[in-house]
């Protein structure tokens, strides 16, 4: 009898400290998908974005991030099977760039999962190591979803919020494949999409900081994307209205086949994250102009991050990894 009551003295113990740090309205707000929802279509309807300040490293709250780091830790390692690879390719001090290839839609688990390695990865040797993510401008319209990504130590993709976070000697998280990544279809969950997007190379050559780049293989099993619809998002004009340039159609629990804009059930798909050697050039920060340069490195990080992607996917069954 002893092992369940001290269980159930342990789950109020956490309930009542997360009653403390999130009010019963504002989880309502951020977990609910019709709330959910009407806030993602309120954005995309409103003609003018709002640009509320999104770029305060200050308010990244250890607190709220050690109330649910061990609850992530313990849905993720039974539904997610964590496997992760190259830790020690993170820098332990000093500021870099994590570059990462995006998966899973709306639902950022490679993002936390990413996190909770490096947490896990430093914390025995009494190291504390931040991570901030850049992310949409979606999560900052709204002042509930505002409030709580800022709290997670998440900022407004962009460069202003990442130097700020390099200052503090601290890690930033990118994907810059972006949704374009993110809600590639299933068929091509082995394929690492960039974009183009030079942005994340310009951010650390400007910021002379290491890129480390971070694959993940899994985490595009969560749900499954019948097709990216580039085409439809075109014809809607979606980049205008809501910065995307995507109208993915996907097979999602519990909803069936949806837009992929719905916050969805992941499946329990096996997950692996490996970490590559940082990337660093020997070049001044004048360099993030020269077309010529940013052009060859970023073919060398995609290829990079291709190869470990090829690498993770070999032998590997979907779902069971």
């Amino acid at each position: 009898m002893a092992a369940p009551i001290a269980a159930i003295a342990a789950a109020r113990a956490w309930l009542a400290r997360a009653s403390a740090l999130v009010p019963a309205e504002d989880a309502i707000g951020i977990l609910a998908p019709p709330l959910l929802i009407a806030k993602i279509a309120r954005y995309a309807l409103a003609p003018h974005k709002l640009r509320a300040p999104a770029d305060d490293v200050d308010a990244r709250d250890e607190a709220l991030i050690e109330l649910l780091t061990p609850a992530f830790r313990a849905l993720t390692r039974v539904w997610f099977r964590p496997r992760y690879v190259g830790l020690e390719n993170v820098p332990e001090r000093g500021a870099a760039l994590l570059v990462g290839n995006h998966n899973g839609g709306l639902v950022p688990s490679d993002s936390f999962l990413t996190d909770l390695a490096i947490r896990d990865h430093f914390r025995p040797r009494g190291v504390s190591r931040a991570v901030y993510g850049l992310a949409h401008d979606l999560l900052f319209d709204d002042p509930t979803l505002r409030k709580y990504a800022q709290r997670l130590g998440m900022l407004r993709a962009g460069h202003v919020g990442a130097r700020r976070a390099f200052d503090r000697g601290a890690l930033v998280l990118v994907y810059p494949g972006s949704d374009y990544d993110a809600f590639r279809a299933f068929e091509d969950r082995d394929k690492v999409f960039l974009g183009g997007r030079v942005g994340f190379l310009q951010l650390a050559v400007r910021a002379q900081v290491p890129i480390v780049p971070v694959v993940s293989v899994g985490t595009h099993e969560q749900f499954i994307v019948l097709t990216r619809g580039d085409a439809i998002a075109r014809r809607l004009n979606l980049h205008r209205w809501a910065r995307t340039d995507v109208f993915p159609i996907a097979l999602t629990v519990p909803w069936g086949v949806v837009p992929a804009f719905v916050p969805y059930l992941p499946l329990p798909a096996q997950t692996t994250i490996a970490f590559g050697p940082p990337l660093k050039w020997d070049v001044g920060p004048e360099a993030a102009d020269d077309g010529e340069f940013l052009a060859r490195a970023y073919e060398e990080v995609r290829a990079t991050m291709q190869a470990m992607l090829d690498r993770l996917m070999v032998g590997r069954t979907p779902w069971l990894g």
